[in-house]
C-alpha cells in the first residue's frame, strides 16, 4: 500500500490558480522532494496535505485512507516547518514529548518513546538541556524528534533547512538522511533549494505554476530532463535550438548555432525539419581535437571547479573544467590549466538531451 496517494489536488485564491490538478504517489520509507521557485504551489500543496488548508478538488489518501476533508490533528502526519518553534520554557525532553501529552501518553511510555526518540537523532544525553543552549542543527534535530516521536506515516517537511548557512545545511541534510533511514518513514520534504533535494531524495517532483511538471529520480532529473524548464532549474545548463537534419537509429542530427549535434533519442524522433530544443550539462562538453570551435568570453573560479562561456558561432557554451592541483601548488592557489578570456578552444560535447521547449 502507498502511504501517500494524491490525485487531482487543486487550489484557488481569490480566483488565482495556487496548485492545479496535481496528482502524486509515494511509496512507504520513501524520501520525496517537492521543488520549485518561489510562488510556484509547493507549500500550499504541502499545507492541503498536512491539513491546514482545504483544496477545491483532489483527493489525499494516506495509507489507503481518504483524508481529503479530515483536520489535521486526525491525519497520520506530521508537519516540520522553516521555524521549528521549540518551546523556550521546556527541556529538549519536553519538547519532544509535547504531542504525546497531549495525546493523553503517559509515563513510563512517554519517556521511553522520548529517550528512544533522541537515540534516533543522535541526541542521547541531550533531554535536560534547554533548546537556546543547543546549536541550529542540534535543534533541527530536536524539532525532527518531536514530529517522528508520534510515529506520523508520512513527515512533511516545510525547508526546515533555510536558515543554516551552507557548512551546517550539508551536515544536517546528511543527518535527515540518516534518520529518515533508520526510522523508515516517509518524508514529502518541500524545498527551492535544488542541491539539498538532489543529495536527499529517492525521487523529487518539480512544481511549476501550480504543477507538477516532472518526477523521477534525481540522476533522471538531471542527465534527462523533459523539459527546459527542468534542466534550467537543476543545475546550470546550455540551451540550444535548432532543425533536425538528419535521422539516425535512435538518435538525431541537428543543426545549432554551434554546429551540427548528433543526440540520442530513447523516444519518438522529431522529424526531419522540426525544430528541437536540446539541453547540454556544463560537465558534459569536453575540451581537446573537437568538432566545435570557440573563444572564450567568460571565466569563474569556483574552488573545486572553474568554469568558461565560449562563444561558438550563434550560440554560448558553458564549459566546466574540474580543479586538478599541481605538485607546484604551494598553497597559493595555484592549480592545473586555466581559462584565459580571449583563447580559442575545441569543443566536444558528449552528451546532450532533448527537451520540450515550452514551461510545462
Amino acid at each position: 500500500m502507498n502511504a501517500l496517494t494524491v490525485d487531482g489536488l487543486s487550489k484557488s485564491f481569490s480566483g488565482e490558480t495556487a496548485v492545479a490538478d496535481v496528482s502524486l504517489t509515494l511509496e512507504g520509507g520513501e524520501f520525496f522532494s517537492l521543488i520549485g521557485p518561489s510562488g510556484c504551489g509547493k507549500t500550499t500543496t504541502l499545507r492541503m496535505l498536512g491539513g491546514l488548508a482545504t483544496p477545491d478538488t483532489g483527493t489525499i489518501r494516506i495509507n489507503g485512507r481518504d483524508v481529503t476533508d479530515l483536520p489535521a490533528r486526525e491525519r497520520a502526519t506530521n508537519m516540520v516547518f522553516q521555524d521549528l518553534v521549540l518551546f523556550p520554557h521546556m527541556t529538549v525532553a519536553e519538547n519532544i514529548g509535547y504531542g504525546l501529552a497531549r495525546s493523553g501518553i503517559t509515563d513510563p511510555e512517554r519517556t521511553q518513546k522520548v529517550t528512544d526518540a533522541l537515540s534516533l537523532v543522535g541526541l542521547k544525553g541531550f533531554a535536560n538541556r534547554d533548546p537556546d543552549s543547543l546549536s541550529g542543527g542540534q535543534q533541527q534535530r530536536v524539532a525532527l524528534a518531536r514530529a517522528l516521536v508520534n510515529d506520523p506515516a508520512v513527515l512533511l517537511l516545510d525547508e526546515p533547512l533555510a536558515s543554516l548557512d551552507r557548512s551546517l545545511r550539508e551536515e544536517v541534510q546528511a543527518e535527515f538522511r540518516r534518520i529518515q533511514r533508520n526510522s523508515g518513514t516517509t518524508f514529502l520534504y518541500v524545498t527551492h533549494d535544488q542541491e539539498s533535494a538532489m543529495s536527499m531524495s529517492d525521487r523529487i517532483g518539480v512544481m511549476h505554476d501550480g504543477r507538477v511538471i516532472d518526477q523521477g529520480s534525481p540522476r533522471r532529473l538531471y542527465n534527462r530532463p523533459r523539459t527546459r524548464f527542468v534542466a534550467d532549474f537543476l543545475g546550470d545548463a546550455t540551451i540550444l535550438t535548432g532543425p533536425v537534419i538528419e535521422r539516425k537509429a535512435g538518435a538525431v542530427v541537428i543543426e545549432t548555432g554551434a554546429g551540427k549535434l548528433t543526440v540520442g533519442v530513447r523516444d519518438e524522433q522529431p522529424a526531419v525539419g522540426e525544430q528541437v530544443t536540446v539541453a547540454i550539462r556544463p560537465e558534459a562538453v569536453s575540451l581537446g581535437d573537437g568538432p566545435i570551435t570557440g573563444e572564450v568570453i567568460d571565466t569563474a573560479y569556483k574552488g573545486f571547479y572553474a568554469e568558461a562561456t565560449v562563444a561558438c558561432g550563434e550560440s554560448e557554451l558553458v564549459v566546466r573544467r574540474e580543479r586538478q592541483a599541481t605538485a607546484t601548488d604551494g598553497g597559493d592557489g595555484a592549480d592545473g590549466p586555466r581559462f584565459s578570456v580571449g583563447e580559442t578552444v575545441r569543443l566536444r560535447i558528449e552528451r546532450a538531451v532533448v527537451v520540450e521547449n515550452g514551461d510545462s
